[in-house]
């Protein structure tokens, strides 16, 4: 069967399972879409094609057995280079990481295989995942499929840029500030942020994460349709005692009226017209499919919590990780914790206690938010997708990203899930919108994101445009 890289995840696993396509089709399938379009957007920097095709085997010899492989039966999906996989290096995007080889997977690889997905391959990422532009010194620049002179996002760059490509039917991303929903805003596809605890996450070969990224940072999908997100996050989120926050919550919660807020500049964000127009446009197919949908001038705070996020992030160990940037000589690095020091450091033990106390607050307040409204509909940037290196260009430009991002930075902070869904083009560009819900109420995002999705024309795959 012709084509088989197009097809969305759930439709190639019913295929499979059925022994109507096999495993190993769907593999070669995927690793010949790979060979011809990665070399021109760098979205894939690690491979072994003969141990994509062994796993495809094992997965049609389950089969022949009549056992259950799974929802993502031989489903080809890439995973991020700062997860654990057995026996490839776990570089993060740093030449000071090659040699950290991985002895086991972490709990993301486990779970995507356990559910009988095949591990394509490992996608790039920005130097310590730190941008939301996708460089770095030992694997080199990774560009969108769409356009070569917009960014592909970031941290999650190259999941994004693979999946629009149509290498891989689901890429697995990591989110501490946008990392997934940016990525796949740039490049025109889905990208799905789970509450903190929903995915488990560890990495054996590093050092244990400080307390930031453990109550802030997450894995989760990108894929080019809704409903590929929701098998998925099922597979992701199975469970691994590895991570002592993971929590088994059901992916399904209690009925909610469906009734969304909508908010086109929250919290002082100054969005583009074309920016706005999309969030509206989104809120009409809302409406279109049964929701009441309710404009809202402001949300509760997201300006301190973005602040007290990057605080959190960069500032808790600012000094070790400047030294880390400047043994490893990158660029980006450099700028993004540069950039950021008058706004986080010193970070003291007082410092510490006051961010995590005056979370407490903030949390509260989304929450009791997200109680009167099922969903929150809002920009996923204040403006399109970057210039490719946007961040570098001077201080100007620094300051003008990481203001448009606040909506990324501030959600993080509350450990909330949020869904970015792809709306369509201006010109080329991709643009989008953002659906945030409740902790452990990713199936709202996912109702809200499949009405907002069947509003417009579906994603496809792209050929790398010139």
């Amino acid at each position: 069967m012709d084509g088989l890289w197009r097809l969305p995840a759930a439709e190639l696993a019913t295929l499979i399972r059925s022994k109507k396509v096999s495993a190993k089709e769907a593999a070669f399938a995927a690793l010949t879409r790979l060979d011809a379009v990665n070399p021109s957007i760098n979205a894939v920097v690690d491979h072994r094609p003969e141990e994509v095709l062994a796993q495809a085997g094992a997965i049609d010899a389950a089969i022949a057995r009549h056992e259950d492989v799974g929802a993502l039966a031989g489903v080809p999906v890439t995973v991020k280079a700062n997860i654990d996989q057995q026996g490839f290096a776990t570089t993060n995007g740093l030449k000071l990481q090659r040699d950290v080889i991985a002895h086991s997977n972490s709990p993301v690889v486990d779970n995507l295989r356990k559910a009988g997905a095949v591990i394509l391959g490992r996608t790039n990422c920005p130097a310590f995942s730190y941008r939301w532009f996708t460089t770095n010194l030992i694997h080199g620049d990774t560009k969108n499929p769409r356009d070569p002179g917009v960014t592909p996002g970031g941290s999650s760059g190259g999941a994004g840029a693979a999946v629009a490509a149509g290498i891989g039917h689901i890429a697995h991303g990591t989110d501490i500030a946008g990392s997934i929903r940016y990525p796949a805003y740039a490049c025109g596809v889905h990208g799905l942020r789970p509450t903190v605890g929903r995915v488990a996450a560890f990495n054996a070969s590093l050092p244990e994460r400080p307390i930031g990224p453990q109550i802030s940072a997450v894995s989760g999908p990108l894929a080019r349709t809704i409903g590929d997100l929701r098998i998925a996050l099922a597979a992701m989120s199975a469970p691994d005692m590895r991570d002592p926050w993971w929590v088994s919550a059901p992916l399904e919660g209690p009925a909610m009226p469906k009734r969304a807020a909508v908010c086109l500049a929250p919290d002082g964000l100054e969005p583009v017209a074309e920016v706005k127009a999309a969030v509206a446009d989104a809120a009409k197919r809302l409406q279109h499919a049964g929701w009441v949908v309710e404009e809202i001038t402001t949300t509760p705070p997201l300006r301190e919590a973005a602040e007290l996020q990057t605080k959190l992030w960069i500032g808790d160990g600012y000094e070790a990780q400047l030294d880390a940037a400047e043994r490893e000589g990158d660029p980006g690095a450099l700028a993004c914790l540069r950039g950021n020091r008058a706004k986080v450091f010193p970070f003291d033990a007082t410092t510490l206690s006051r961010v995590l106390t005056r979370r407490a607050t903030l949390a509260r307040e989304w929450l009791l938010f997200l109680e009167t409204y099922s969903v929150l509909l809002m920009p996923v940037s204040g403006e399109l997708p970057f210039p490719d290196g946007l961040d570098l260009r001077d201080d100007a430009s620094f300051a003008r990203v990481w203001r448009a991002q606040l909506t990324q930075i501030a959600i993080p902070f509350m450990g909330l899930p949020a869904l970015t869904v792809s709306t369509g083009l201006v010109g080329r560009v991709p643009v989008g919108v953002q659906v945030v819900s409740g902790r452990f109420r990713e199936d709202l995002c996912l109702l809200a994101g499949e009405a907002i999705e069947a509003g417009g024309t579906p994603s496809a795959p792209v050929d790398p445009a010139g």
